[in-house]
């Protein structure tokens, strides 16, 4: 029997406003507050909720079977529960059917598994907690930003604990692989789950293409499609960009209808639904896959040039990262929040001349040119960096830094240790006084009642005597 294991990616980057280079050192807020809630507001209507209340009818209607899994970013989240929570209560309704996975990635959809290991470290930990407050739910399975994924950082995601990774089924470490198995990684304890990127962008790219020769698509034709795969393929993993269903392919192209056929055809030819995780514990991984440079789902190369193919994007890249351990090392949440933001990898991507032709028409993004996108991120992180350096000056080495902050810390938890001590003596010494307290009313009582008895018998006496002396 196959399934059929569908997962999307969800972020929105906080747009950056234009910032003047005039700005520096006097503007430290970075963004356009009103275009990042009007994207929202698009995604919120045209993808989000209607996508969502698609899939809960789906599970619903077929009593649990027709499973889903997300991957949404940490800041995608915090801009939903500012701008639209009513979206985190449909993916909340989703997850408590029991048929939704939520998969492990960046919180800030970065690049920073390439950049910096324990940023990296330190964003997945951030997003896990995030899903789990969020939805209660564990990350299990990891699916990196813009399905990036190399052999190292493969060993850094099964060091964080998961079992799971998802990959992109490139041709050129593919080889004569199919992509509808689990592999091994090389070395590292962790299982690669390659997404059939053909299958996958039959959905989200193809399927409102009027030139695509295999235009329309339907359902009851692509589940075709997979009972025609080999019977020891055992299931296939579809991922897509969660835009796929109302940003990409409008709701008048059919996407939602073809979604909601899925289940039915499926159950017709014996094809089940399952989340990655059950893929994983239903599945044994047989050969080793390998992947010595870093690939991603992006373009038919699949590689980084998107995001690191010119030297615009290297210098900002550069000098983003060169503060990392300064800002970890900061307490300051106003750098913290920036830091997260600046990080985000549509930043880059508006730097990318890759498709670039010159006409401003043609350029992907909130930016005229990659140059303005260049400059006007540039602008911004010099003052981010003039703030960065006022707390911890670049004067000042790394190591030496670490060592300073270290004995700070350590001083400031030796004071921590003793005065708690104190706290604790005190209380110690206390207890005693107390007990004494306590224990001497109940002594004192009968002598003070004794006392007042006599007091009394006495008053009393000489009442009565008083008359008799008249006499």
């Amino acid at each position: 029997m196959k399934s059929i294991c569908l997962y999307f990616q969800l972020h929105e980057p906080m747009q950056l406003k234009r910032y003047r280079f005039f700005g520096i050192g006097t503007d430290h807020y970075y963004y356009n507050d009103f275009a990042s809630e009007d994207t929202i507001r698009y995604w919120t209507e045209n993808c989000c909720l209607p996508a969502n209340n698609t899939l809960l009818e789906m599970i619903r209607s077929t009593n649990g079977k027709f499973k889903v899994a997300f991957s949404i970013s940490g800041l995608m989240l915090e801009l939903l529960e500012q701008y639209a929570p009513e979206v985190i209560d449909s993916f909340r309704e989703l997850a408590d059917t029991g048929s939704v996975e939520f998969l492990g990635e960046t919180y800030a959809h970065s690049l920073s598994s390439l950049y910096d290991t324990n940023e990296f470290k330190q964003q997945v930990k951030l997003h896990s907690a995030k899903i789990h407050s969020l939805f209660d739910l564990d990350t299990k399975v990891f699916c990196n930003t813009e399905l990036i994924y190399s052999d190292e950082i493969g060993e850094q995601v099964a060091k964080l604990g998961f079992k799971g990774v998802m990959v992109e089924g490139a041709r050129h470490i593919m080889g004569w692989k199919s992509s509808n198995y689990l592999y091994k990684h090389p070395y590292a304890d962790l299982t690669l789950m390659p997404r059939n990127y053909e299958m996958s962008d039959n959905i989200a790219v193809r399927f409102s293409n009027w030139g695509w020769d295999q235009y329309p698509l339907t359902a009851e034709k692509f589940i075709g499609w997979i009972v025609s795969t080999p019977a020891e393929e055992k299931f296939m993993m579809l991922g897509m960009n969660y835009g796929a269903i109302g940003v990409y392919n409008h709701a008048e192209s059919g996407i939602y209808d073809f979604l909601k056929a899925l289940p039915y055809h499926a159950m017709m030819n014996k094809i089940t639904f399952a989340t990655p995780s059950e893929i994983l514990a239903n599945n044994k991984a047989g050969d080793v896959l390998s992947s010595t440079e870093p690939i991603s789902w992006a373009d038919e190369e699949k590689d980084l040039s998107p995001w690191t193919g010119n030297d615009l994007q290297g210098e900002a890249l550069q000098k983003l990262y060169s503060v990392g351990e300064r800002v970890r090392l900061c307490t300051d949440k106003r750098i913290k929040y920036d830091w997260l933001n600046l990080q985000t990898s549509q930043h880059f991507y508006f730097m990318s001349t890759k498709h670039f032709t010159g006409n401003s028409q043609a350029h992907t993004g909130q930016y005229e040119s990659p140059y303005e996108a260049f400059m006007n991120y540039m602008n911004v992180l010099s003052d981010f960096l003039q703030r960065v350096d006022e707390q911890y000056p670049t004067s000042i080495e790394n190591e030496e830094l670490n060592s300073l902050l270290k004995t700070i810390n350590n001083q400031e938890q030796q004071i921590a240790e003793l005065e708690e001590e104190i706290e604790k003596l005190k209380a110690e010494k206390q207890e005693p006084e107390k007990e004494i307290k306590k224990a001497a009313p109940k002594k004192a009582a009968p002598k003070k009642a004794a006392t007042a008895k006599k007091t009394t018998e006495k008053k009393a006496g000489e009442k009565k005597a008083a008359p008799k002396a008249k006499k």
